[in-house]
């Protein structure tokens, strides 16, 4: 993904990194809730954990890429 040292063009809207990042934080801080939830369960769909902990992973990725300006590849 390429990133505008400025803005990101997301959905239509610009966004500044800052804000970028800020969406991707909240997105993950959503994903660590479902799999805790998932978690607690009497019965957890390991394949659900799994899969949203990927997605986390992804998020974290894409933050890390952000933070540094977009030199990460």
């Amino acid at each position: 993904m390429v990133m505008d040292a400025v803005s990101t063009h997301i959905g239509g809207a610009d966004m500044s990194r800052e804000e970028h990042l800020q969406v991707l934080k909240e997105k993950h801080a959503g994903l660590e809730d479902l799999i805790r939830q998932e978690e607690m369960r009497p019965l957890p769909d390991t394949g659900l954990i799994t899969q949203l902990k990927r997605q986390k992973l992804r998020l974290k990725d894409e933050m890390m890429e952000i933070a540094d300006g977009g030199s990460r590849h």
